[in-house]
C-alpha cells in the first residue's frame, strides 16, 4: 500500500511539473503573442504579435531579474501552465516563428488556446490529489485524458475547438470536487488539547466584493471564494485551509502568516499577485514567490 501511494505521488508530481512553465523550451511566446497596455503592471504598450522590447535573440528576457523594478510586474504574475513549451516543441515540432515566419501568426493564435487547456489540466490534476473526491477520480482521469488529447492536435484543429464548452464540462467536475473537499474541511476538528472544536460552516463568498476587506485572523476554512475580489484584502494570519480559490483576484492581498495549505484550486499566478512572507503556508504544488 505504501509503495502504491508513493507511485501515485510520483505520477502526480510529474504531472504538475509538465504543467509548469519551462521557458528554456519555449520560443518566448508570452513575450510576443500577448498584448498589454501601459499600466501599473506594464511600463508601456505592446500589440499582440509584437516582440517585447526586452526579448533577446535567444528568447530570454533581458531584464528578468528586475522586471518589477522596471514596471513589468505583470510579467512576474503571468503563468502559461506549460503551454509555451508544448506549443513550441509539440504543436510546431521545435520550429520557431523566426525560422518559419509564415507560421508566426498561427503559433501566436494557438498559444492562448492551449494555455486555457493546460489550465484545465492543472485543475483536474489537482482534483485527483484530494482523497475527499475519490468517488469521482475515475471521471477526473477521463477528463484529463480528453483534454490532454486536445492539446496534441494539429494547429488547425486546436484553433477550431470550442474551449468554452470543454471548460463548462470540466467545471462541473471541479464544482463536485470543491463541494466534497470543502465539506470535509467544515467538519469538526481536534484542538491541540484533544477536544473537538467546531470549525464552523464554510462561508459562501462566491464572487464577493472583498476588496480591502479586514479579514486578519479570519477563520475561512472550507469557504467558497470562487471568483471573489480579494484585491488588497488583509488576510494576515487567516486560516484558509480547504477554501476554494478558483478565479479569485489576489492582487496585492496581504497573505503574511496565512495558512493556504489544502486550499482548492489556488494557482501560482494568484500567489505571485499577492503579498506574503516566510510564514505564509502554501500548497506543496506551488512555489513561494521570490518577491515575498
Amino acid at each position: 500500500m505504501t509503495e502504491k501511494k508513493e507511485l501515485v505521488a510520483s505520477l502526480q508530481k510529474n504531472n504538475f511539473l509538465s504543467l509548469q512553465a519551462d521557458c528554456e523550451s519555449c520560443f518566448g511566446l508570452c513575450c510576443v503573442a500577448l498584448p498589454y497596455a501601459a499600466s501599473t503592471d506594464f511600463a508601456n504598450d505592446k500589440e499582440a504579435g509584437q516582440p517585447c522590447q526586452n526579448l533577446q535573440a535567444d528568447f530570454r528576457c533581458g531584464v528578468h531579474q528586475n522586471l518589477r523594478e522596471l514596471g513589468f510586474r505583470g510579467c512576474t504574475v503571468y503563468d502559461c501552465f506549460g503551454a509555451g513549451q508544448k506549443v513550441s516543441q509539440v504543436t510546431f515540432g521545435g520550429n520557431d516563428w523566426r525560422q518559419v515566419p509564415g507560421s508566426a501568426k498561427q503559433m501566436f493564435d494557438v498559444f492562448p488556446v492551449v494555455r486555457q487547456l493546460q489550465e484545465l489540466l492543472w485543475y483536474l490534476n489537482e482534483a485527483l490529489t484530494f482523497q475527499a473526491a475519490r468517488s469521482i477520480h475515475g471521471a477526473l482521469s477521463d477528463a484529463i485524458d480528453e483534454i490532454e488529447s486536445l492539446t496534441q492536435r494539429s494547429p488547425e484543429s486546436i484553433l477550431g475547438l470550442d474551449v468554452a464548452a470543454h471548460r463548462a464540462t470540466v467545471n462541473e467536475l471541479l464544482l463536485q470536487t470543491s463541494q466534497l473537499v470543502r465539506s470535509k474541511a467544515r467538519h469538526q476538528q481536534k484542538s491541540p488539547t484533544g477536544h473537538k472544536k467546531t470549525a464552523g460552516r464554510g462561508e459562501n463568498l462566491r464572487g464577493a466584493d472583498l476588496m480591502g476587506a479586514k479579514l486578519r485572523g479570519a477563520d475561512l476554512r472550507g469557504a467558497n471564494l470562487r471568483g471573489a475580489y480579494l484585491i488588497a484584502a488583509d488576510l494576515r494570519g487567516a486560516d484558509l485551509r480547504g477554501a476554494d480559490f478558483i478565479g479569485a483576484d489576489f492582487r496585492d492581498a496581504d497573505l503574511r502568516g496565512a495558512d493556504l495549505t489544502d486550499s482548492i484550486f489556488l494557482i501560482q499566478a494568484q500567489l505571485n499577485a499577492a503579498r506574503g512572507d516566510a510564514d505564509t503556508k502554501i500548497p506543496k504544488s506551488l512555489l513561494r514567490p521570490i518577491h515575498w
